[in-house]
């Protein structure tokens, strides 16, 4: 009895070992530090530079050239309350659309950074921290039966298209999509981290839906992201920019 008593004890340890490395070995892929991120406030002051392009039928006249886009002072209350005068610095994207005909148009709205000559206001991807598990925007519609879907970037060049919601109601609402668990952002190699980029968003409208004149706003563009990463002996080397930095130090 003692004997297999022994014997038990020391499966149930070997069991609890393997367990145990199981979990460490694919720990990053486990949720444990959620953080809310803003990527974007749509108030006009980021980094980036916002821009428009249209499909076709974009109505084009000597005067405008449609979409037009600017930013306002309006925001959803439920995010920012009812004070207008202590919020004079906030402010929304707003987007003016105008299409000749009806059917599948569309508009995107993509990040671009300013440079020099050649490289002016180039379109850029945003990079997005850790691996998030959605996504959400607070959206103003006018009832239209239009939606806009958000395109992100793997580690592997493959752009995934998600549809972020539909429009179809009046005022602001919060858009939200879940990042399915088949679009990667890790590897098993290191660095495990392979975070995606953000690309564009695009409105569609659809075919049965007037065209000839709308307006959308956009605010607060933000992730649900796990932030954890896995420490060990070592772990500096699988930083690419601290890499960078040694090799560069190395070759003076």
């Amino acid at each position: 009895m003692k004997h297999g008593s022994f014997t038990a004890i020391r499966l149930a340890a070997c069991l609890m070992w393997a367990f145990v490395a199981v979990l460490s070995s694919y720990g990053d892929d486990v949720t444990t530090q959620f953080e809310s991120m803003v990527l974007e406030s749509f108030n006009g002051d980021s980094d980036y530079t916002w821009k428009l392009d249209a499909s076709k039928f974009a109505t084009k006249s000597d005067d405008e050239s449609y979409p037009l886009m600017t930013y306002v002072e309006a925001w959803p209350i439920a995010v920012y309350g009812y004070n207008r005068d202590g919020s004079k610095d906030l402010k929304s994207l707003g987007i003016h659309g105008r299409f000749d005909r009806r059917g599948y148009n569309w508009i995107d709205l993509y990040p671009t950074k300013g440079g020099d000559g050649d490289d002016a206001e180039e379109p850029v991807e945003i990079p997005i921290p850790g691996r998030i598990q959605n996504l959400d925007m607070w959206v103003w519609g006018s009832n239209l039966d239009y939606y806009i879907e958000v395109y992100l970037r793997d580690y592997n060049g493959v752009v995934h298209g998600l549809r972020l919601g539909n429009i179809g109601y009046t005022g602001w609402k919060n858009l939200r999509v879940n990042i399915p668990t088949s679009i990667a952002q890790s590897k098993r190699i290191l660095p495990r981290l392979a975070g995606l980029t953000f690309v564009k968003f695009r409105i569609w409208t659809q075919p049965v839906e007037k065209v000839g004149d709308f307006y959308i706003y956009f605010k607060q563009f933000k992730v649900l992201t796990d932030t954890f990463e896995s420490l060990f002996d070592g772990d500096e080397l699988a930083d690419p920019e601290h890499v960078q930095e040694l090799w560069a130090s190395g070759n003076n």
